[in-house]
């Protein structure tokens, strides 16, 4: 089989809802609205929301309803989680969400699941269920959304309407081996989030497609794997952006958290070497510059993995610079597609 080039797969967004110094909520929502409307014009395939809590930089938290939001504000792009987090909520109430938002944008919708609570474990409890009980439940949560989204659950006590018969395909999320093995005994598709956890990944991807089991969901694996995209018109421009994504990924490692920071010229100051170290191992998988020299460093990292879709986050203030990111990394797709 031939292998897949930066130019075969698909690209897809993951917006975390970033709020910036200075702003809200509300200004966050019609920023990522507008980032999905330009993405769909571009030609991405999907436009993911993640669950987080408790964090001042990410608006996410309601993520079924943010889903709602950009679904009903765009046309054509598929708009789901990355991921709703399982753990939290109980299956049932997660397969009449969903189920209400593909009955409101039918084909369009996708249930991304992870096992992991989306936040510090005072929060996770905070949200009302047993995150270690929930956690250890989680492939038995997995085959119950399957079941209430079954026709053939149509005779049971209990019943998703909506969301009984309907197609929302379900994706598991992971940055383990655990999460791999899953999906490959499932017959589901799986995304990974090397994007802040890189130190499985090879690993997870190989022993997915290793060990997947055909299903009626899917006939053969399917990898999609989430990475840091900073792309500007040249490298001095996209380094300065990244300081932005820089002080965000040292507060998180620091336990200093806040809302995403305006770009400096350095980051002098800002972390130490231990810091450093630490963010740039974190986010191993982080892509930094104009449009030739991501081509160059996305088909090295395409040639190794071999994705079947490639999911993009970007953490840049100013939402005018996030969008033109994603056109850069657009256009270097269009550009090795010419040029093949």
């Amino acid at each position: 089989m031939a292998d897949k080039l930066v130019q075969d797969i698909p690209f897809s967004i993951l917006d975390l809802a970033p709020i910036t110094e200075g702003n809200n909520a509300a200004t966050t929502f019609r920023n990522s609205l507008r980032l999905a409307q330009r993405v769909e014009e571009l030609g991405y395939k999907r436009y993911w929301l993640a669950e987080h809590h408790n964090m001042e930089s990410v608006a996410s938290s309601a993520t079924s309803v943010l889903i709602g939001y950009i679904a009903g504000g765009t046309n054509t792009i598929r708009v789901g989680s990355g991921g709703i987090m399982l753990p939290n909520h109980a299956p049932l109430v997660v397969a009449e969400q969903f189920g209400t938002l593909a009955s409101l944008y039918p084909g369009r919708i996708d249930l991304g699941l992870g096992r992991a609570p989306g936040t510090d474990q005072v929060t996770a409890r905070a949200l009302r269920r047993n995150y270690m009980e929930s956690a250890q439940d989680f492939p038995d949560d997995v085959m119950a959304l399957q079941t209430y989204f079954s026709a053939e659950n149509g005779s049971s006590k209990v019943r998703a309407i909506p969301g009984e018969g309907l197609d929302i395909p379900i994706w598991i999320l992971g940055s383990s081996t655990d999460s791999a093995r899953l999906a490959a005994h499932l017959g589901l598709p799986y995304a990974f989030a090397s994007h802040f956890a890189p130190t499985h990944f090879l690993t997870a991807i190989e022993l997915y497609r290793q060990n997947f089991r055909p299903s009626k969901y899917l006939d053969q694996p399917y990898v999609m794997a989430c990475v840091n995209v900073i792309a500007a018109d040249t490298n001095e421009e996209a380094e300065r952006l990244a300081t932005s994504f820089f002080q965000l990924a040292t507060g998180i490692i620091t336990g200093r958290r806040r809302a995403l920071q305006p770009p400096v010229e350095n980051m002098d100051g800002l972390w130490g070497e231990y810091e450093e170290a630490a963010v740039r191992q974190m986010m191993k998988y982080t892509f930094i510059g104009d449009g030739k020299t991501i081509s160059r460093d996305l088909a090295y990292f395409q040639q190794r993995t071999q994705l079947d879709e490639l999911m993009v986050t970007s953490h840049i203030y100013d939402p005018e610079a996030r969008i033109h990111s994603y056109e850069v990394l657009k256009g270097v797709q269009r550009e090795s597609t010419v040029t093949s």
